[in-house]
């Protein structure tokens, strides 16, 4: 076991952002957007500090592939309190495949015994780049994780799935997925974040793990949602049950 933890950190539009289409209808607008790391990610980084407080594990290192600006949010995750990071140069988008290929490369050199990663990001909402990391490995997966107990080389979990909860066991290398419920994130205190400018950081190329970033995607269009409708007050049942067979509901 080599005792170190691996987390993704993704850097995405802040959560509190209302989110404008861009005029050409082909993405959303980034400029002078406040950014912040996906929250998700934020759970997984926590939870990977938490057991190595815990003593389970003896690093934390993060990884972040993106355009140069990964390396702010990057830094916010050392302020936390990960040991090191790591920030793979790539296009503002890539698609999830080519994210989970970065990874695997980045895990056959670290050699971690567990991987945590967001669920999904609060972007694209693709819920797609863990369980692809897992499958490329051949590794255990638990996704929409809400509890995890670490001992020795065995991992129990608790998943979020439609009916309720599920408990599995999981023997490690394994890849994790956060869910909301797993933990609530540290701030990163004002002494943390003057230290996290010194913690090493690496940066490599997508060039360096043999990866390219072409797109197997193509968007088409972007709109905003529709507009939501007003509701009604109805005076009593009979007018309810009226209303919903008008609209076809009943």
């Amino acid at each position: 076991m080599s005792g170190r933890i691996l987390v993704g950190v993704k850097r995405c539009i802040d959560y509190a952002v209302k989110v404008r289409v861009r005029a050409d209808k082909m993405g959303v607008e980034t400029a002078n957007v406040k950014m912040s790391m996906n929250p998700f990610d934020e759970i997984g980084v926590e939870e990977a500090l938490r057991l190595r407080e815990k003593g389970k594990a003896k690093e934390v290192v993060a990884l972040s592939i993106g355009p140069k600006q990964c390396q702010e949010t990057l830094r916010t995750a050392l302020a936390m309190g990960v040991d090191r990071a790591i920030h793979v140069e790539s296009p503002d988008t890539i698609e999830p495949l080519n994210v989970a290929k970065v990874f695997k490369r980045v895990i056959e050199q670290e050699k971690p015994d567990l991987v945590i990663i967001g669920k999904q990001a609060i972007d694209d909402d693709a819920n797609q780049t863990g369980q692809m990391i897992a499958g490329m490995l051949g590794w255990p997966q638990s996704t929409h994780t809400s509890k995890v107990e670490m001992d020795g080389t065995t991992l129990k979990v608790t998943r979020e799935i439609d009916g309720g909860t599920q408990d599995i066991t999981l023997g490690t290398p394994a890849v994790i997925t956060t869910d909301l419920r797993l933990n609530e994130p540290r701030y990163a205190t004002l002494p943390n974040i003057m230290k996290a400018k010194k913690k090493p950081m690496d940066t490599k190329t997508l060039a360096d793990f043999g990866v390219d970033a072409a797109a197997r995607m193509e968007i088409v269009q972007v709109e905003e949602p529709p507009q939501r409708q007003a509701g009604i007050v109805v005076a009593d049942v009979a007018q309810l049950v009226a209303e919903l067979k008008g609209k076809g509901v009943l």
